[in-house]
């Protein structure tokens, strides 16, 4: 849904996924160093917003994700997966219980698919499923953020910040209140500082958990019971993942920013070289210059200088090869 947020002065459209709220509103530093600093706010309402509600809530979503959900106390912020039955990534969910209703936002446009599988695995569970997207804007306060959330709204605290699940109506509002309002590219360049993957950035049709470090954060390695876990338990316990996320510093002195996608090559091999990785996000950050998450082969050195098309990147660790 096309934010109303676009109409604020400077603002310019993100594009893909991300096309109905601002990539940034005229000053792209000014505002990742705001979010940096705890003031501001991002608008995310593109994002979709699904909820479940009812008696069997947690012990049903238990059953379904990679998460240990089964008795996750009010207001505590998590998230999880579902996985294919082969353990592939199919979609992430970032939940947080209100006591009565579990929220969960999602990557734009994927909430009906999400849906889609929800609704066909109810059977005789006590449990209602909803897309709120509609009605409900997601906006983002960043860590240290003072700026207050309206009584009655659900909030998901997490270290990085607060996502706040807004009436839609109260928007424009809203806004008017929180800011200065930073873009989607803040966010992006603070997510990939952080090292945080992004379901269809740093995913494709083959990608599991253990690749992108969500085995950490995403993942119960204590739980069965869920689509894919014995791929998720294999893989943990007898095997490595054949690709890893990585870091990637590049090279400051390059006007171009290799966009996701660029190939990944060793330095030592030249640009004809082997393809050993891919970018799959590339940002401009305020302190750290270009910089980028990537996946490569895992059997790829720590220490090996890459190029991404011409540009020299180095690797920092994200997920141990």
């Amino acid at each position: 849904m096309k934010s109303p947020l676009l109409s604020l002065p400077g603002a310019v459209p993100a594009e893909g996924v991300d096309e109905d709220v601002a990539a940034h509103y005229g000053d792209l530093f000014r505002e990742q160093r705001a979010l940096a600093e705890g003031t501001g706010f991002v608008d995310l309402s593109h994002r979709g917003v699904v909820t479940v509600s009812g008696d069997d809530r947690l012990s049903w979503l238990h059953l379904l994700l990679t998460q240990h959900v089964s008795d996750l106390p009010t207001g505590r912020a998590t998230e999880a997966l579902i996985l294919s039955a082969t353990g592939h990534i199919e979609h992430a969910l970032y939940l947080v219980d209100d006591g009565t209703t579990v929220w969960a936002h999602v990557e734009p446009g994927t909430q009906e698919a999400l849906i889609a599988y929800l609704e066909s695995m109810k059977f005789f569970y006590r449990v209602e499923v909803a897309d709120r997207t509609a009605d409900i804007a997601l906006v983002h306060l960043p860590a240290g953020s003072i700026t207050e959330v309206p009584e009655g709204v659900v909030v998901r605290e997490t270290a990085y910040g607060r996502d706040v699940f807004l009436p839609r109506a109260d928007l424009e509002s809203y806004a008017a209140k929180a800011g200065p309002a930073a873009g989607l590219l803040a966010y992006e360049a603070l997510r990939v500082e952080q090292h945080r993957p992004r379901l269809g950035f740093e995913t494709d049709h083959r990608t599991i958990p253990h690749e992108l470090g969500w085995i950490e954060t995403a993942v119960h390695l204590q739980k069965g019971c869920y689509r894919g876990q014995e791929t998720v338990a294999r893989v943990q316990n007898l095997g490595k993942p054949p690709r890893r996320l990585v870091f990637l510093h590049l090279d400051g002195s390059e006007v171009h920013l290799p966009p996701a996608g660029t190939e990944l090559r060793r330095a030592d091999e030249g640009p004809d070289g082997r393809k050993i990785g891919v970018i799959t996000t590339s940002v401009r950050h305020h302190e750290l210059g270009p910089v980028a998450l990537a996946l490569v082969k895992r059997n790829v050195p720590l220490d090996a200088p890459l190029l991404a098309d011409s540009t020299a990147a180095a690797q920092e660790v994200v997920v141990e090869p």
